[in-house]
């Protein structure tokens, strides 16, 4: 009696929230996804989305208020645009700096307040975060006084280089030990396509040993070009 209704899909219902956040790697993506996030869009460093890119993301959610999380500071600006550009939804950009920026704003969320109290509450809760990033130099520069030579492993804090190593281990334990301070619980350690778990969880137990005030997490992020994006809140 019914099988001719199995193939039907069903009418999507428009829900008051919906989420677009620009991530890469596998497992940030999926942690996006765990969050809430209902499109993800794939942008780095070297490849930033454009506009349009943001505009069909924001399309593909049915939903009445959409929350952009840029993740990145050069990609803002095209989340304001295209801010303006829509005219059957209101849009939110909070302005996520970071991919941990993100995963702190969606986890301060909440079901029952209204877009623009979770917009604020979003947005307030990222002067918590500090960021860290491990990654290496692509080419021979000379920064701050300070030599850099083509792979060197690099060590990035809130937007400056802080440490500039021979070893990925090192220059994680002196971007740490930087980033880290009295108010620091938890360390979140988010590591790259070329960092196998074995080696996360030793700079894990290195913060553990060096840092007993804090929590950690190991997760797998999956991203290219950095061996590690460290969240410290």
């Amino acid at each position: 009696l019914f099988a001719s209704h199995e193939n039907v899909a069903k009418p999507q219902i428009r829900k008051e929230h919906g989420f677009v956040a620009i991530s890469i790697g596998e497992g940030l993506n999926e942690i996006f996804r765990s969050l809430g996030a209902d499109t993800i869009v794939e942008g780095g460093q070297t490849m930033n989305p454009s506009t349009e890119d943001l505009l069909n993301a924001i399309e593909k959610v049915n939903a009445d208020h959409v929350f952009i999380l840029p993740n990145n500071k050069n990609i803002i600006l095209a989340a304001m645009q295209a801010k303006e550009l829509v005219e059957n939804k209101t849009i939110h950009v909070i302005p996520t700096r970071s991919l941990p920026e993100g995963i702190t704003a969606m986890i301060n969320f909440i079901q029952g307040l209204s877009a623009e109290e979770n917009a604020k509450q979003m947005a307030d809760c990222l002067s918590d975060v500090s960021t860290g990033q491990v990654t290496y130099a692509v080419r021979d520069t000379n920064l701050n006084d300070q030599v850099i030579h083509q792979g060197d492993i690099l060590g990035i804090g809130n937007d400056q280089i802080l440490a500039v190593k021979g070893e990925i281990a090192q220059c994680a334990q002196a971007l740490l030990d930087q980033l880290i301070n009295e108010n620091s619980g938890l360390v979140t350690l988010y590591y790259g396509q070329d960092i196998d778990e074995v080696t996360a969880q030793e700079l894990a137990t290195y913060i553990e040993e060096n840092h007993s005030e804090c929590e950690v997490e190991v997760h797998y992020g999956g991203q290219p070009l950095y061996y590690y994006i460290l969240s410290i809140e």
